[in-house]
C-alpha cells in the first residue's frame, strides 16, 4: 500500500534479512516446525560442520553472524545444510536443539530422525552423509586445543558475548570442551530467517519518503516495514524490536503534533 502511495523501498543493503540456524522438527501429527538454535551452540563440547566435515565458524557467534559465515563457506556448493555434532555427555547435560537434556528421554527424537546417533564418528558420518575422513580430522583438531580450553581454529570463547552463552562451570573456557567418547549425536540444521531488513525508506521521524527524498505527508513506517536502521547488520538481539519501539515512539509524537495542529487550524477556521 505504501508503494502504491509513492513510497520508495530501500533494497540495496548488506543483508536482506535477519538470519539464524534452525532445525526441522517433525511432529507426531505430521506437521513440521522450526527450532531456532540460540542457546546450544555456545555450550562446551559441540561443533557445527558442513557435509565435508569442516567447521565453518565460531559456533558461539550471534546467530545472524554464524549463518553469514556459514553461507560464505558454502558458496559454490549445492548443499547449504550443516550439522551440529556432540557426544553423549553433552546432550544429556545440555540437550541439543529440540532434544531435551536428562532425565527426559531421547527415543522420540531418534525415531523421528530429528536426532541421529552413531556409536563411532564413522557410524555417525555414514548415517548423516558427512564425509567420514573430514569429520574425523575436524574432531581430532578441535579436541587437540579443547583439552586446554582453546579453539585454535576460530577463537571460540574469546568474547564476552560467547562466554555469556557458555557454561560458567566449564573452565578455563566456558565455550570449549573436548568431544569425548561415543555414542555421538547429530542434528541437521539449515539457514533460517527471523525478519526482513529490506523496507520502506524513512526519515529520522519515521516519515516515509519518496524516491526523490520528499516526505509522503502523514505516512509513517516502523518495525519490519521500515528499512533496517543498521543497513542489514545485526549488532545484537532485539535490533528490530528496539528500532520499532524507538521509531514508533517518534512517529506517535509526530502524529499527535499533527492532530494538535489540525485542531488549532479548525478553531481558526
Amino acid at each position: 500500500m505504501a508503494v502504491d502511495a509513492g513510497a520508495a523501498v530501500a533494497d540495496r543493503i548488506s543483508q536482506a534479512g535477519g538470519l539464524l540456524p534452525v532445525s526441522l522438527v517433525r511432529h507426531a501429527d505430521g506437521e513440521t516446525g522450526l527450532f531456532p538454535h540460540l542457546a546450544d551452540r555456545a555450550k562446551p563440547g559441540l561443533i557445527a560442520v558442513l557435509p565435508d566435515g569442516r567447521r565453518f565458524a565460531d559456533e558461539s557467534l550471534p546467530y545472524h553472524d554464524v549463518v553469514r559465515q556459514w553461507l560464505s563457506a558454502s558458496e559454490g556448493s549445492v548443499a547449504t545444510h550443516a550439522f551440529l555434532i556432540c557426544d553423549h555427555r553433552f546432550i544429556r547435560r545440555y540437550g541439543m536443539g529440540f532434544a531435551k537434556p536428562a532425565p527426559l528421554p531421547l527415543g522420540s527424537y531418534l525415531r523421528s530422525g530429528y536426532l541421529m546417533r552413531g556409536h563411532t564418528l564413522a557410524d555417525l558420518a555414514a548415517l548423516t552423509g558427512i564425509d567420514p575422513a573430514g569429520l574425523g580430522r575436524t574432531v581430532e583438531s578441535y579436541n587437540a586445543g579443547a583439552v586446554s580450553g582453546t579453539d585454535t581454529a576460530f577463537g571460540r570463547g574469546d568474547t564476552r558475548y560467547s562466554r555469556f552463552g557458555g557454561d560458567p562451570d566449564c573452565q578455563p573456557n566456558p565455550c570449549v570442551a573436548p568431544i569425548g567418547n561415543g555414542p555421538y549425536y547429530a542434528i541437521r540444521i539449515v539457514p533460517g530467517s527471523l525478519s526482513t531488513f529490506v523496507g520502506l525508506r524513512t526519515d529520522a521521524s519515521a516519515n516515509v519518503l519518496r524516491e526523490d527524498g520528499t516526505r509522503i505527508d502523514g505516512l509513517y513506517a516502523v518495525g519490519n516495514d521500515m528499512a533496517s536502521l543498521a543497513n542489514g547488520r545485526y549488532p545484537s538481539g532485539g535490533m528490530t524490536l528496539g528500532a520499532a519501539m524507538t521509531f514508533g515512539y517518534l512517529a506517535a509524537h509526530r502524529l499527535a503534533e499533527r492532530g494538535v495542529d489540525a485542531a488549532a487550524a479548525a478553531q481558526l477556521d
